[in-house]
Parts: C-alpha cells; structure tokens; sequence
C-alpha cells in the first residue's frame, strides 16, 4: 500500500487536546439486518439502524458482514452469490478486509481484487451489479458495504467505477507503527502532505479504517469545519472515543454541528479497529425503496417504471452485460484478466 507517517502537527498535548474534543452525543448498538431479505445472510448495521437516515446525512447505510469461511471460488463467470440488482442515486462501496472481491455491471466491467481492497461506484442515472463469489476455500470474507446519498442534481449523473487494489489503498503509520489509518476517501494529512483516498464520492466526505496494534495505540484528527456529521463505528474490539468507552459493533454519534472551535477526534485502543466516517450533510428529503434512493416519492415511481419497462439502466454497454460470452473478444475478461 501507498504508506505514510503523520506528522507533529496531528499529536497535540494531552490537557489542551482534551478541551477541544468534539462532544460524543449517543453511543448506540448496532443491529442485526438481512440486507437481500434472505435470512441467512445476516449483517451488522449501523445505520440506518441504530443511527437515523436523519442523524447519519449524507451516508445512508453501512452493512458489516463476516468473517464468513468460504466454501471456494464461484467457477461459472456468471454466476454471483450476491445476484444482479439495480441501483440509482447513491455511491456505494464494498470495502474487503479480508477475502477477494469480484463484481460485474452493466457498464462492462468484471473485475476482482484482493483485501484489504475495495470496488467503489457512483451509480448516478443507474446500474445494475452483482458481487461475490471470489475468496478461495477456506478463506473469511469479512468487510463492508456503504452507501452515501448524493445531491438531488447530481442523482442522474452517468455512473462511475473503479476498483482498488491492496497497493492502491493508501495508508498513514504512526510513528511507532502501532495505528495503521486506511484513507477509503477524502483527505487527511499525511508526513508527505495530503493523502486523498481512491473512493470517488459525489458529496464531500472523509471515511477511514483505524486499526490499533499495541496497547496505547492512539490516532487524533481534527474534523474540518465543513464537515457536520462525524460517526466512530466499532467493527472489532474496543476504542475510545473522545474519551467514551465503545464496544464491538457499536457506533458513536458526535456533535459535528457545533459552532464551538473543538473540533478533535481522539482515538485510543489496545487492539480495536473502527471505521470513521464524516460529512458534510445535504440536508434534503430522502425518498428510499430498496436499492433506489431519490428526492421525491415521483422520482421513486419513474424509476421502478423503467426498471418494470425494461428501460433501465439508461447507461450501458450494448451486448448482454451478464453473460461473459457476449463480451467483445479483444475485452479484458474475456482474456483471463478477470
């Protein structure tokens, strides 16, 4: 991975650290949801569960699932476990921890890759997809799947993808190599300046991977002040969170809204891992139906439309995208890249 250290500027002392520590409002549990609606896959989620659609603006939904052992790689290249699915006005990324990736879309793409390693897309005016199926036997799959609202003018965008690779994914080290922070999107400040993350959401946001190593293991940033929606989710051990002790799969709420200049996330661990995540909010209706999220319940209506008339996705490659035979010969997966 693209590794950095942090610099001076980020370690400040303790006892004026402390007066500058934005306010942890709630910490709340993380509840259990079936995200296909088979009972059989069953994810940990954070919001919109414990944390409101309202309270979480602009991320809409984060799904943890795993560690889950694999029984072997899907050998028919058209086959997905996670089966093909629409989506519109969203971003959405599936970031592995563990495991190998594999995705295909109706824009052509049919891609894999390796943990910790993420797909990432912007759906826009529409896709559809299917995932997994990837990680050898006898191999966890373990990671997440989060999705980010968009502004109602930047809903019917031409969709955007990409994939990243474990030396593609940047990450900053502690000086003592005990934090390891992965950057999934936006910027934070590295030794060597800033180190901006590959997922290329529409809304401005900062999402981050923090896994502590050591006892005493810390990590402090201070949250930009565009940013008004900051959220700690604990997915493994137990962190400190400005001071507020969270555990195993749940998640703190913080006062990002505040007009005070005490704007500092302070992490500490022995041996915890969390997601961070924070945003600025757009402050505008959501109108949600499965994998559809609008502005508008007529904007809802127009698109199952499409998707009943056949219509949709409006974007799209012109052969049989979910057959890997009807791709182009000269395609990347039809010569053994995928």
């Amino acid at each position: 991975s693209t590794q950095s250290t942090w610099g001076q500027t980020i370690h400040q002392n303790k006892l004026t650290l402390m007066a500058g520590l934005l306010r942890v409002l709630a910490v709340r549990a993380a509840q259990v949801a079936y995200p296909t609606g088979n009972k059989s896959f069953s994810v940990m989620q954070p919001f919109p569960s414990a944390v409101s659609t309202e309270e979480s603006d602009p991320f809409l939904m984060c799904d943890f699932f795993g560690p889950s052992l694999s029984h072997g790689v899907e050998t028919d290249p058209d086959v997905f476990p996670v089966n093909w699915h629409p989506h519109r006005g969203m971003d959405i990324a599936t970031y592995l921890i563990e495991g190998r990736g594999r995705h295909a879309d109706s824009m052509g793409n049919r891609e894999s890759f390796d943990s910790p390693g993420m797909q990432w897309c912007s759906v826009g005016s529409g896709i559809e997809h299917a995932e997994a199926g990837g990680t050898p036997a006898g191999i966890n799959t373990t990671g997440f799947q989060i999705w980010i609202n968009v502004p109602s003018d930047r809903k019917m965008d031409d969709p955007r993808y990409g994939t990243v690779s474990p030396s593609e994914l940047p990450v900053i080290v502690s000086r003592d190599a005990n934090t390891r922070i992965r950057v999934l999107a936006g910027e934070i400040e590295g030794a060597e300046g800033l180190v901006r993350g590959p997922f290329r959401t529409v809304q401005n946001i900062l999402m981050l991977d923090a896994v502590f190593t050591r006892a005493g293991s810390t990590f402090t940033h201070q949250i930009a002040p565009h940013f008004d929606c900051v959220m700690v989710y604990v997915y493994n051990g137990e962190v400190s969170v400005n001071g507020s002790r969270v555990g195993t799969h749940n998640i703190a709420l913080l006062d990002a809204q505040t007009r005070d200049s005490a704007r500092a996330l302070s992490l500490a661990s022995d041996s915890g891992s969390c997601m961070v995540f924070a945003g600025t909010r757009l402050n505008q209706p959501v109108a949600w139906h499965g994998p559809f999220v609008m502005t508008t319940q007529a904007e809802i209506r127009k698109v199952l439309d499409e998707y009943r008339r056949g219509d949709f996705p409006p974007c799209r490659v012109p052969w049989d995208y979910r057959s890997l035979a009807a791709f182009p010969s000269d395609h990347p997966a039809r010569r053994g890249a995928y």
